[in-house]
């Protein structure tokens, strides 16, 4: 069974590695995705003193995404995270540059109990989950 796991996993690879550039940048390609990966959204990392929450992985799929806002220690998503921008008329629209900044937030350390995320498609649609601490941390 291994060997056949393997097998798919490879061919899933190479199949999503063979995909137009274009692909990931509608809300009919990236919900899905992103739908399953809900629980990957957003992460919280102790560094150097602060906590830094991460925004990564919304950042890889924005280009389907109007608005991605968050609340720290909420139930409202009332802060918005501005989003790098989407290169549509490049080879790789998500591509992160990173110039105007890095993908998270710096904290006091210990200050993120819990985090609401609510993303809007470029459908209109929106998608929330809220996270606590333990559920997000990264090592």
């Amino acid at each position: 069974m291994f060997k056949n796991l393997s097998t798919a996993l490879l061919i899933g690879a190479t199949t999503l590695a063979t995909l137009p550039a274009l692909a990931q940048t509608t809300t009919a390609e990236v919900k899905p995705i992103l739908t399953m990966i809900k629980g990957m959204w957003v992460a919280v990392r102790e560094y150097d003193g602060n906590d830094l929450l991460y925004f990564t992985m919304l950042e890889s799929y924005r280009c389907g995404l109007d608005e991605v806002k968050y609340g720290i220690n909420s139930d409202v998503p009332d802060q918005v995270w501005e989003q790098e921008t989407c290169y549509v008329d490049e080879a790789a629209p998500n591509a992160m540059k990173m110039e105007d900044g890095l993908p998270f937030i710096t904290l006091e350390l210990g200050s993120i109990e819990t985090v609401i995320v609510e993303i809007t498609y470029d459908d209109g649609t929106t998608d929330t989950e809220t996270y606590e601490r333990s559920a997000i941390m990264t090592p």
